[in-house]
């Protein structure tokens, strides 16, 4: 009798996660549609929008146990119409459009790119061992989607205020960042998981103070602090990669010489 009376219970905690994965897609479905009809903010808006979902269906598929093989691929690929094929076509309506095949080619390379770092990224997580949580390896495709649509509303801010930039400018610079973020997705840089919670055990007040002043900060302007959040993740990759693990060798040699 018992038995009977959890199965109900254990196939709709099952169920949640797809659901939430499911949400995820329908928000940048949406985007989608937004981002044709020339509604970028919106589009952009729909692609947070199914940041929020991708990260609550993880964390409540392994809250409740209810993680299977399905729900890994399911979100995989909603993550690549999510983070790849809406910023894609957002950016080549938004931007790119001008630059030709070159701005179709670039959309074109986030996309693969994205799908690409997917792949790897399915094949190489049955082997990732435990210490490995820490860190991804490349940059993941939901921050690649978000710091383009944190760009978008970052621009819409700029051109209300005074600061006089040429639109040749910011199209030149989208065009860059849309490459960056393909290579940095295919790339070795490893970047930070947030999937370690020993810092947060061992500190938790002073890490829900320093995530309510983070809060509390980018609230107060979301389109700028929002779009320098996801720039400076983007950029811890390679300023660990290039920059403090050569310096922390370095100190190493320096200190085994003078021992």
């Amino acid at each position: 009798m018992h038995e009977l009376a959890e199965r109900p219970t254990r196939r709709g905690v099952y169920i949640l996660p797809n659901l939430l994965t499911t949400g995820s897609l329908f928000a940048a479905f949406v985007g989608l549609l937004w981002a044709l009809e020339g509604h970028f903010e919106w589009c952009s808006a729909a692609i947070l929008a199914s940041c929020l979902f991708d990260g609550l269906d993880g964390k409540v598929a392994r809250l409740t146990g209810a993680t299977s093989e399905f729900g890994v691929q399911f979100d995989s690929l909603a993550d690549v119409v999510a983070f790849g094929v809406t910023p894609a076509v957002m950016v080549h309506e938004w931007m790119l459009g001008s630059y030709g095949r070159l701005g179709v080619m670039a959309s074109f390379l986030l996309v693969a790119c994205g799908a690409l770092r997917l792949a790897r990224f399915n094949v190489q997580a049955s082997k990732t061992t435990k210490g490995c949580n820490k860190y991804f390896v490349g940059l993941p495709i939901p921050a690649a989607g978000c710091t383009l649509a944190s760009f978008v509303f970052f621009v819409s801010w700029l051109r209300q205020t005074s600061i006089d930039i040429p639109e040749s400018y910011i199209s030149g610079f989208c065009l860059a960042l849309v490459f960056v973020l393909a290579y940095m997705m295919v790339s070795r840089i490893r970047f930070f998981s947030f999937k370690d919670f020993g810092l947060i055990k061992a500190h938790p007040f002073s890490t829900m103070v320093s995530v309510l002043l983070l809060f509390v900060l980018i609230a107060s302007q979301p389109a700028v602090l929002g779009f320098a959040l996801f720039l400076g993740y983007l950029l811890s990759g390679p300023i660990r990669a290039y920059i403090i693990l050569p310096c922390r060798k370095l100190l190493r040699g320096l200190t085994s010489e003078l021992s």
